[in-house]
């Protein structure tokens, strides 16, 4: 016997589960350039790591979409891809709330070369640290924020892709 609410989600053609992935992925990851190129949060690395996946679930939502016979397989590994995501902003966030070192490209700049060749760097690189909070809202950050988003919007995929393979 199977709850109203599941077979709600099981009569949602994965056709649109698809798109919706590829929809939600791209105003994530539009979210993000609008922040960076329109208000100047520039990203640091982790930032950088976190758009990655949004590009791959993209992608894998637009397979999804036109590819028929894998398109629940597909969607699940989308899920995938963003529980992943959640992880890499998990783990931001923890540097970012100084519960653990971030990676070492995140604080330390190259320190090596003579002095004008380290100022030069200096002033040709926006420099934003990871364990730095550029911008929050009520009190969580952009990473805080992702790791919610990626959560839940994979979780739907992995369970929307089992439960339809569940009732085929």
């Amino acid at each position: 016997m199977t709850s109203p609410l599941l077979a709600k989600i099981c009569n949602i053609s994965p056709k649109y589960v698809a798109f919706g992935v590829v929809l939600l992925s791209a105003l994530a990851l539009g979210g993000a350039l609008v922040g960076q190129y329109m208000f100047g949060l520039h990203p640091c690395e982790l930032c950088i790591y976190q758009r990655v996946p949004f590009v791959v679930t993209i992608i894998l939502g637009l397979v999804a979409f036109f590819w028929t016979n894998k398109r629940l397989h597909l969607i699940m590994l989308s899920g995938l891809v963003l529980l992943i995501n959640a992880a890499i902003a998990f783990f931001h966030s923890g540097v970012e709330r100084k519960w653990w070192a971030g990676l070492t490209g995140c604080s330390t700049p190259d320190m090596s070369g003579s002095i004008d060749e380290l100022m030069a760097r200096i002033q040709e690189t926006a420099v934003t640290r990871c364990d730095e909070i550029s911008w929050s809202f009520m009190g969580l950050s952009m990473a805080n924020y992702n790791v919610a988003y990626c959560i839940i919007l994979g979780l739907f995929c992995c369970f929307y892709g089992c439960s339809r393979l569940k009732t085929r």
